[in-house]
């Protein structure tokens, strides 16, 4: 089962067709089953019964979920892989110590590898869309992974792998999120 995290500001908006439910097609046609839940509704259970989880983007101006980054203490507990997809990599740099940055992006953006990674091993340089209000500083000892003109693109835990991307791969990247789902991970 694949997590789904909705980070809109509130359950149930147009946001959730917007950002969460493509990612959440993208999941499904690659055989896996998913379960969407809003991040005001996640519990232990939710948390201890996936094989991975997906932190979803937001609209532009929807940042409720940086005022609590407490919310996400989550991420320094479990063991399976983490993706965080714009908004979700701004709540997982909070959650582990970084900070956010005014960076507003919309529209597409060359995003180049400064890192390799097995994530976006063989995308040296690759078009991808933007749409969001801040970047981020990575919290300490995270690798910075892709960047663009602008600002940081890309992300990873040193030693898990959780992964923070600032670009939105439902729109035109697909491959990104059908590469996390595929990677062989196991976490002790």
């Amino acid at each position: 089962m694949i997590l789904i995290v909705d980070l809109c500001y509130r359950e149930g908006s147009l946001s959730l067709y917007e950002f969460v439910e493509p990612v959440a097609g993208i999941v499904r046609r690659s055989g896996f089953p998913v379960q969407v839940r809003h991040r005001s509704h996640l519990s232990r259970q939710d948390l201890a019964a996936v094989e991975r989880i997906i932190l979803c983007g937001t609209a532009l101006r929807d940042n409720a979920f940086a005022a609590e980054p407490a919310s996400f203490a989550w991420m320094k507990e479990v063991r399976v892989p983490v993706l965080g997809i714009c908004a979700g990599m701004q709540a997982m740099a909070l959650a582990f110590g970084g900070s956010l940055t005014p960076s507003q992006e919309i529209g597409t953006t060359e995003v180049r590898c400064t890192r390799r990674d097995p994530l976006l091993e063989g995308h040296e340089r690759f078009p991808a869309y933007e749409l969001h209000g801040a970047g981020v500083t990575p919290p300490p000892r995270f690798l910075v992974l892709a960047e663009s003109d602008h600002c940081i693109q890309a992300m990873r835990h040193p030693e898990l792998p959780f992964y923070g991307i600032l670009f939105h791969p439902e729109v035109r990247n697909e491959w990104v999120v059908e590469r996390f789902l595929a990677l062989p991970w196991r976490i002790c």
